[in-house]
């Protein structure tokens, strides 16, 4: 996920956005808020380099940017 702030080993609250049961899917707003997702922090990390070229025809203009963005793994410990 995007990064979350927080140390390797920190308890996080995630709000949930789809639940599946088996056979059953609920994306209702109102059961939804029953549902509580808790996760443990493992790591920081950074995701694949992106590299973008900007080019225009005729002129010479060239620009090069890279970007990586930061994630974070997590383990769910638990789904209540």
């Amino acid at each position: 996920v995007e990064k979350i702030e927080g140390e390797p080993g920190t308890a996080v609250s995630l709000d949930p956005v789809l639940v599946v049961d088996g056979a059953e899917l609920t994306t209702d707003a109102a059961k939804l808020a029953k549902v509580k997702v808790t996760g443990e922090v493992v790591e920081q990390t950074k995701g694949p380099k992106i590299r973008i070229h900007k080019f225009k025809n005729k002129t010479g203009y060239h620009k090069r940017q890279g970007h990586r963005q930061k994630l974070t793994v997590l383990k769910v410990t638990g789904i209540k």
